[in-house]
């Protein structure tokens, strides 16, 4: 940064002289106003270590010039030794990048390094567009980022053109530069860094080799960087070979039809050690209207939902640029792992300039298009195989039904659905199949699941003994995946099998009426509030519905809007509201049920009268509480009226707590109440420590 400041406050506007033979010449980096924000904006790195992918980068750039020029026959020489050298001298304290490519004159360097916002490589792939080799880097640009390492910079440079003298060009940073001749037998370049105090770092082997292992893996020339090592003598010696660090042909520049099963699973470990092997993978080849080549594989996703970083690896022309790919790739791709490399991304790239790029957004079109159409053709070509799959990529396909719009309606076609049986069904199927049984009185066809197989057992076989089917939606994406259905299903509703009894989850008919007296009503309501658990974050509401004398007595269920609501908040912050309410449980008491029937007319017998008796004091009291009110002056009472209120207030809460204390102490005698309660809450699993265990007592006891 500092580097480029210096050029910006204080340099001449041009300095443009033909040098071809010369003693020694100083100048000063010519930079103009117009020229200078294209390269901030582009070329300024953030991260120090970048300087090593681009002075790599500008030597196969040189390399793959010359191989160019060789084709053309406008290079007639013995190309020879093509590789690139990154070498280490701890005692001069340098970092040296050379290649035996297309060298420079003087008159290249005072043309593409002190003219800093002129472009070689976009010079050269115009001329040579139709057959040019891969030219990665924009030479004369990329170098200057040596300057965040370096306190000197030394160019020792000769051109494949005949005649040409070496040139050495030296800079300490500041627009000020030496450049004079010297000799040099060998064709290239060699970039010289002299590394800063602060960044000795760069001077250690292994953290070179680490940083063109990231950066330098897949270039089309070999990069050399010391040598191999072999253990010896309990410590690593260095061999006489040379160390490559790098794949001149990655899978994914190959044609699919070259490459095996076996081919892709070794690169897949290459790239991912230890992992397991993918499910399947898809091989991009795509030249227009963009290029973009890749290889993207299906990992094994575990259940623990979370979308993992640096999965993809981005590359512009086999040089990685980075492994932060939100921009490029769709939010739900994020969950693959593979390579994506096209030539239309710059190397030196934000996120934001990402996600703003036109070309960036076609290439993740084209991906999700790709991939959408690679999950159709395994379906159809192979279905059994698809569905064996289906639960390890079931959050990746869900993920991208409600995050990418596009991705949904491809999807639409080959999602699954998988019932309690551990069947798969395409939605198309899967209504098909339940339409005749499950519609009702509305017209709403009504797609019955569970979450947990084992704890709502008791409520799917309820299901389907009545001859329903009921889903397993038990993954942590689908309560959002149900409310996407439901908008996309016409005429549909998803209702969980413990949301309510059986009879009301598809309503065919009117419910029959319960024939129950209001006395005993109040009565079993407060017997059976008052053994249900108190002191937790659960609300418990009596309610009474006639499902018939073969049904269970007592059924707790919870409401599917408010369970599905808090269930969302678990995954979304921003439903704090529905998370922070009690969870609210509905006790069903089946007044069909000849047990209920039992224990409901032996409470009447016995406390029928008092109850009437505290009734009738409760109503009338209530009566005059009424008529009282409605004589205040202005909405408020006088002295003497607000007397007379609290006396009436405190009465009727008097006769109410009497009831209450009655039919309490009369349930806590009559041990059938509670242990119809805790079967309810043992058959929703709601029944835990000290009271599961008085229930086993209470049970051996009645036993």
């Amino acid at each position: 940064m500092a580097f480029f400041l210096q050029i910006v406050i204080g340099i001449n506007a041009n300095n443009k002289s033909n040098i071809s033979i010369m003693e020694q010449k100083k100048g000063t980096i010519g930079v103009t106003t117009e020229n200078i924000f294209p390269v901030i904006k582009k070329f300024l790195y953030s991260d120090h270590e970048i300087f090593l992918r681009e002075l790599v980068s500008n030597a196969v750039d040189a390399t793959q010039k010359l191989k160019t020029l060789a084709a053309f026959g406008e290079f007639n020489g013995e190309l020879g030794n093509m590789d690139v050298r990154v070498s280490i001298d701890k005692s001069a304290g340098t970092l040296t990048v050379s290649d035996h490519g297309i060298g420079m004159t003087a008159d290249d360097i005072d043309k593409y390094i002190n003219q800093i916002a002129f472009s070689g490589a976009e010079e050269f792939l115009e001329k040579y567009k139709d057959t040019a080799n891969s030219i990665i880097g924009h030479f004369g640009l990329g170098f200057y980022s040596a300057f965040m390492v370096a306190k000197k910079v030394e160019i020792r440079s000769l051109s494949y053109k005949d005649g040409s003298k070496a040139v050495k060009w030296v800079c300490d940073g500041s627009p000020e530069f030496e450049m004079e001749e010297i000799e040099k037998s060998e064709r290239g370049t060699d970039i010289i860094l002299y590394i800063d105090d602060e960044d000795k770092e760069f001077l250690d082997q292994s953290r070179i080799n680490a940083l063109l292992k990231k950066y330098c893996r897949f270039l089309p020339v070999p990069v050399i960087s010391g040598k191999i090592q072999e253990w010896k003598d309990g410590k690593y010696v260095d061999t006489d070979k040379d160390n490559v660090v790098n794949a001149t042909e990655p899978l994914w520049t190959r044609k699919p039809s070259e490459l095996s099963d076996e081919d892709y699973l070794k690169f897949y470990h290459e790239l991912y050690p230890g992992n397991e092997d993918p499910m399947f993978w898809i091989h991009l080849n795509v030249d227009y209207p963009f290029t973009l080549t890749g290889i993207l594989y299906f990992p094994k996703i575990k259940n623990n939902f979370e979308i993992p970083k640096n999965r993809i690896q981005l590359y512009s022309n086999q040089v990685f640029v980075t492994d932060s790919v939100e921009g490029v790739v769709p939010e739900f791709m994020m969950l693959l792992q593979g390579v994506i490399d096209s030539p239309d991304i710059p190397l030196n790239v934000s996120r934001s300039y990402l996600q703003a790029d036109s070309a960036v957004k076609k290439i993740s079109g084209y991906i999700t298009k790709k991939v959408a159409s690679r999950l159709d053709s395994l379906f159809k070509s192979d279905r059994k195989e698809y569905e064996s799959k289906w639960d390890d990529i079931k959050i990746f396909i869900e993920y991208g039904m409600l995050t990418d719009e596009k991705f949904c309606e491809a999807a639409m076609k080959f999602v699954l659905l998988k019932d309690t049986d551990s069947k798969y069904y395409t939605l198309d199927e899967y209504r098909t199949l339940i339409e005749p049984e499950q519609t009702d009185k509305e017209g709403n066809v009504v797609y019955l699941y569970t979450t947990d197989v084992t704890a709502q057992y008791k409520f799917i076989d309820n299901a389907t003994r009545r001859g329903y089917s009921a889903l397993v939606m038990d993954g942590q994406l689908d309560n959002h995946f149900i409310a996407l259905l439901e908008q996309k299903i016409e005429k549909s509703r998803f209702v969980r099998v413990d949301s309510d009894v059986i009879s009301n989850l598809i309503s065919k008919t009117d419910k029959p009426v319960s024939d129950i007296s209001d006395v005993t009503r109040v009565i079993l309501t407060e017997m059976f509030q008052s053994q249900l658990p108190s002191g937790s974050d659960a609300n418990y509401i009596v309610t009474y519905e006639a499902t018939g004398e073969n049904s269970d007595p007592l059924e707790i269920t919870q409401n599917e809007y408010m369970r599905r609501m808090k269930d969302m908040a678990a995954l979304q912050p921003g439903m704090n509201f529905y998370g922070q309410l009690p969870d609210s449980y509905s006790v069903v008491v089946n007044t069909d049920s000849p047990l209920i029937k039992r224990i409901g007319d032996e409470a009447s017998s016995a406390l029928k009268s008092e109850v009437e008796k505290f009734q009738s004091e409760i109503s009338s009291g209530n009566t005059a509480i009424t008529a009282l009110r409605s004589s205040f002056k202005d909405g408020k009472p006088d002295e003497a009226q607000q007397t007379e209120l609290s006396k009436l207030e405190s009465d009727v809460k008097s006769a109410r707590d009497n009831e209450t204390t009655l039919i309490k102490g009369y349930a806590e005698k009559n041990p059938v109440v509670k242990q119809l309660i805790d079967l309810a809450l043992l058959g929703n699993g709601l029944l835990k420590g000290k009271e599961l265990t008085e229930f086993i007592r209470r049970s051996t006891s009645l036993l």
